[in-house]
């Protein structure tokens, strides 16, 4: 005896037999990531187990097509830790811990880049010592952290403010609270660069997590074609940001301890470069001596009292010299220095330091 067909049962939905493949309706095989036929994409009769009917869109009678298949996720950052699975049962103790420890990668992503950003170094200084700028492209944690770094050059090493010059997604307002898709405009990262008059002697450092930042590489393709050197970070190898750089540097931290959220050790390894590549420059331009702060700017109590504290440091001088040969020198520690050690007048160490392009170690004639 046979039975009818049950007409209750539900129409049998192909399933891609390879991750990223999908299946048109008589079973044939499209290439990873090709969208299907919008005919296709439709839902045909009722929809599988556990899914809920389609509403009709506003104004149609037609249901919403269904998306194609989400490509696989090539981004490391974006990856998922089965090692911390359970990370929200763990004891506030223990997920400290966790948290703590995972930062060492961002150690080791920074150390494994060094020489990267020693070539970044050797190319900058060129430019920089014509007079270019350092300027910073970023969204987001990226381009809060190159914010920072621009900031900090002035008070640290008395480098110009004009002469750092951070671009950030979104604009100011983006410092402080989020600006919901600025970091998908890569034409503002062109007329972000533009507008700030990138030139031949500047240097543009465009940071992003994910590598494929359109705000970023519009940044980076403006300031080619202005003919600056550009660097860019990274924190996934094989990303458009990296092939797009004159020097690329790469910071593999992996996936996160929690998914995506690469304000963790992503951020922290960019800190780490950042301060790195700055720090390097300052160096190759004279405002350190030895591993002294020379060029400290005397902006408040603390730093004043820093300042007496490396001049009578470096200059083997009591505190009643030193005190005397900063205000003199108006607050500059490298020009009291060179004129206690020489015993000259400040407005000669002033001229030897001018005359050695700043470079204390040369002035005192040790170079």
């Amino acid at each position: 005896m046979t039975h009818p067909p049950d007409s209750s049962s539900e129409p049998q939905v192909p399933h891609p037999e390879t991750p990223g493949q999908s299946l048109t309706p008589d079973a044939t095989p499209l290439p990873a990531g090709a969208l299907l036929p919008e005919d296709a994409l439709l839902s045909e009769g009722p929809l599988p187990a556990g899914r809920l009917p389609a509403e009709p869109l506003p104004g149609g009678d037609r249901p919403p097509r269904r998306p194609a298949p989400l490509p696989p996720e090539a981004r490391r950052t974006e990856g998922f830790r089965s090692d911390h699975a359970d990370l929200d049962r763990l004891s506030t103790g223990a997920l400290v811990q966790a948290l703590a420890d995972d930062q060492l990668q961002a150690v080791n992503a920074a150390r494994d880049a060094a020489p990267a950003l020693a070539r970044a170094v050797t190319a900058a200084l060129p430019r920089l010592e014509r007079g270019g700028r350092l300027v910073y492209a970023g969204a987001g944690t990226s381009g809060r952290l190159g914010v920072l770094d621009a900031t900090e050059l002035t008070p640290t090493f008395s480098w110009p403010a004009e002469r750092a010059v951070p671009l950030i997604a979104g604009g100011e307002s983006a410092i402080r609270r989020a600006v919901e898709g600025a970091e998908d405009d890569r034409e503002a990262g062109q007329r972000d660069v533009q507008a700030a008059g990138v030139g031949p002697d500047d240097v543009l450092i465009g940071v992003a997590a994910s590598g494929t930042t359109p705000y970023v590489l519009g940044a980076l393709a403006a300031a080619r074609a202005a003919g600056a050197l550009t660097i860019s970070l990274s924190n996934n190898p094989g990303t458009p940001l990296l092939d797009a750089a004159d020097c690329a540097v790469l910071l593999d931290t992996g996936p996160e301890l929690i998914s995506g959220s690469t304000r963790l050790k992503a951020g922290t390894a960019q800190k780490i470069a950042l301060n790195t590549l700055s720090s390097a420059l300052m160096v190759r331009l004279g405002k350190v001596y030895g591993n002294l702060m020379v060029d400290v700017r005397t902006s408040n109590i603390k730093l004043e009292g820093r300042a007496l504290r490396l001049v009578m440091h470096a200059a083997n001088a009591s505190e009643s010299q030193s005190r005397a040969a900063l205000l003199e020198a108006n607050g500059q520690v490298k020009v009291a220095v060179v004129a206690l050690r020489l015993g000259v007048s400040v407005r000669e160490a002033a001229r030897r330091l001018d005359e050695a392009g700043g470079h204390a170690r040369a002035a005192l004639g040790e170079a």
